[in-house]
């Protein structure tokens, strides 16, 4: 869940083709996002999984708003440029995610959690466990409590987006009136997907609608929308204070939409409600880009939201294989008791990712200054490899712990 746009920790955000003011609203939206899905995850929220679609706009709004910088600042898109950050901001703490939760799932987990561990990780490692669950009818809604790698799916549709859509971008770089052309583009593409979503949405088991890279792709559209300069241009004309108070009444919205909302049991949420939701979202980043110096801005902009945003694509990583190889331990202690013991594991790990891992590699700093970061994140990702060949795929029993309220 991206979540995976550009977070920089304590520096001034540079977009590809100049120097940008970092809008810590953002970070503190990314906060917001990634709050709701861990209070969703722990039963505690019901319609938080909308905060995935919240971070999705993020992601197409930002990474968008990089291409285009690039495009403008050096005539071309470099796209093998563009895919080697992607990778280095995003593979190291997946890696250790995936290289911690094999050995725990088989240390703590029931024999279905360490089966399917064993099963999905391949499909983690290729960007595509989205598809592999849709394939093999894994049921979002009732079956993903044995699964360690369920949360996956959202990471593999930002991948396939940023496998995708920068060469798209690349295309028409060159041409006149260019974010004209990709308004236009990801404008047409949100709307075939809001169509494939009322389609496939209509289904009894709505995975499919749910966990499609072509349906989900609506809210990364919108955000590529908003990232263009027509759209900025005339946001920028708003008012100060109408803007305001358009993303004090947008927020507003979107935290009752996550309190009333129940899952599937909602099926407005496939009948454009998503879609909805994701234009409510969109509107509302690019007002507090465009005027960052609102009340609402600063609310969201503040200490709290901002450091949960910068921590927010390893917590979201960490906090599910927690969930459910720590939750059902933590029974005597209720479910709010549980549930903020294992936000606190999923916050240190997260915090300690970020620190020791991601940034000393993406900013070739401390011990992975040089080459020395990449090479430690390719030997973790030997010896993520050697220990899913060696760990036995246990045969299913009957020890599967029950925590589909989880989910």
């Amino acid at each position: 869940m991206a979540h995976t746009a550009p977070v920089v920790r304590g520096r001034t955000a540079r977009a590809a083709g100049g120097r940008q003011s970092h809008v810590h609203a953002l970070d503190g939206l990314r906060g917001v996002a990634v709050a709701a899905v861990l209070l969703f995850h722990a039963g505690l929220l019901n319609g938080g999984f909308l905060g995935v679609d919240l971070f999705f706009a993020l992601s197409g709004f930002l990474i968008t708003g990089i291409l285009l910088g690039t495009a403008q600042s050096e005539r071309r898109v470099p796209l093998v440029r563009f895919w080697t950050r992607r990778a280095r901001r995003l593979l190291p703490a997946l890696v250790c995610m995936v290289a911690v939760a094999l050995p725990a799932s088989w240390a703590w987990g029931t024999t279905a959690q360490l089966r399917f561990a064993v099963q999905d990780a391949p499909w983690v490692a290729l960007q595509g466990v989205n598809w592999h669950y849709i394939t093999e009818q894994v049921g979002y809604w009732q079956a993903s409590d044995s699964r360690v790698f369920a949360h996956m799916w959202s990471i593999a549709v930002e991948w396939q987006f940023y496998l995708v859509w920068p060469v798209v971008v690349a295309l028409v770089a060159r041409r006149r009136h260019a974010q004209r052309i990709v308004l236009a583009v990801a404008g047409a593409g949100s709307l075939v997907s809001l169509a494939l979503m009322l389609q496939l949405g209509a289904a009894v088991d709505t995975t499919r609608a749910y966990e499609g890279t072509d349906t989900r792709a609506a809210a990364l559209l919108l955000g590529a929308v908003a990232a263009t300069e027509p759209v900025r241009r005339r946001v920028r004309r708003t008012p100060g204070w109408a803007a305001d108070g358009a993303c004090a009444a947008l927020l507003t919205g979107l935290g009752l939409s996550w309190a009333v909302t129940r899952g599937e049991e909602t099926p407005l949420v496939f009948q454009g409600g998503l879609f909805v939701h994701s234009l409510a979202a969109t509107v509302l980043i690019v007002l507090l880009v465009e005027a960052p110096r609102g009340r609402a801005a600063a609310l969201v902009g503040s200490r709290v939201p901002t450091w949960l945003g910068e921590v927010s694509y390893s917590l979201y990583l960490w906090h599910w294989p927690v969930y459910l190889l720590l939750l059902p331990r933590l029974a005597d202690l209720g479910k709010w008791g549980g549930a903020a013991v294992a936000i606190a594991v999923s916050l240190v790990l997260a915090e300690a990712s970020c620190r020791f891992v991601e940034d000393p590699v993406r900013f070739r700093s401390g011990w992975a200054r040089g080459r020395r970061g990449p090479r430690v994140v390719a030997a973790l990702t030997v010896g993520a490899v050697v220990l899913w060949a060696v760990l036995p795929v246990p045969v299913l029993g009957a020890d599967t712990v029950d925590i589909t309220q989880l989910t």
